[in-house]
């Protein structure tokens, strides 16, 4: 079984940018929205940062509790549209299911979309142009084509997501590519009623946080694994959604967690908004 080597793609990127903010002498700024107490989002904020400071990109981050008025965060959402230092904004999904998703996203300046997920921007990327390229399935999309060595045309995927949203991005994406791909939803941690649809997929995809729950008997052979799932334990241990142990010898390829995906994922968000502070220079 391949494994993948986030890491190294990541540090290829990331080198790539610091080199061109340094010479152009940019000072790009990511805003961070986090709602709630998901342990998996605070991760991926802390990592942003971590990431971001060593190659010159600001990250700063909006703390708002699973109780918090929606109005309230769009509200500060609405500051950031219109403040100038500030050229990426996110908000880091899932968010908790009392808040409506989509009109959070929405109210984002699609100028400043950093992840690519506003639906003005996801128009746009369906007519084959984009402000922003979405990171996370952009993340994955590199990761299939070296599991499938560039040829991705004919293969099939099944992806478990956890946001209607992400899976409706993630399709889009691959369907460029000649991948066709069927996702499910899944807000419980439970492959029950996709059995046949996992041992026929050419490549399995999972999102889910749901430590795991892939396991070897449900894949079929040669298949390629992307695992984007991650989960925290409390003695430090990050575990993915795959069962790297019982996969070994049946599958093709794997992203592991951690070390996969996520370092790409932080890379590309990195660079959109690197290129963000770029458009907004080269208006001046």
């Amino acid at each position: 079984m391949n494994i993948f080597d986030g890491k190294k793609v990541a540090e290829k990127i990331k080198k790539e940018i610091a080199k061109e903010i340094k010479a152009k002498n940019l000072k790009p700024k990511l805003a961070v929205i986090l709602i709630g107490d998901d342990e998996a989002s605070k991760i991926y904020v802390r990592l942003k940062k971590q990431a971001g400071e060593k190659i010159g990109i600001k990250v700063e981050e909006y703390d708002f509790s699973s109780r918090a008025r929606e109005d309230d965060i769009i509200v500060k959402i609405n500051e950031l549209n219109k403040a100038g230092d500030a050229h990426g904004i996110i908000v880091q999904l899932p968010l908790p299911a009392v808040f409506n998703t989509d009109r959070i996203i929405e109210s984002i300046d699609p100028k400043k979309d950093a992840d690519g997920f506003h639906k003005e921007n996801l128009k746009i990327l369906q007519k084959g142009r984009c402000n922003f390229l979405p990171v996370l399935p952009l993340a994955i999309l590199l990761a299939l084509r070296e599991g499938f060595k560039n040829n991705l045309s004919g293969k099939s995927a099944l992806a478990f997501v956890n946001s209607e949203i992400f899976g409706q991005v993630l399709k889009t994406i691959l369907q460029k590519e000649g991948l066709g791909l069927k996702y499910l939803v899944r807000n419980t941690c439970l492959v029950f009623g996709a059995e046949d649809k996992l041992k026929k997929a050419d490549a399995v995809i999972t999102v889910s946080g749901c430590p795991n729950m892939i396991k070897g008997d449900m894949i079929k052979d040669g298949a390629v694994l992307v695992d984007a799932g991650i989960t925290r334990y409390h003695d430090g241990k990050i575990i993915g959604d795959v069962d790297r142990e019982s996969v070994a010898q049946k599958a093709a390829f794997l992203t592991p967690t951690p070390g996969g995906i996520g370092p790409v994922t932080v890379a590309l968000l990195l660079r959109n908004v690197y290129l963000a502070a770029l458009a907004l220079e080269n208006k001046k």
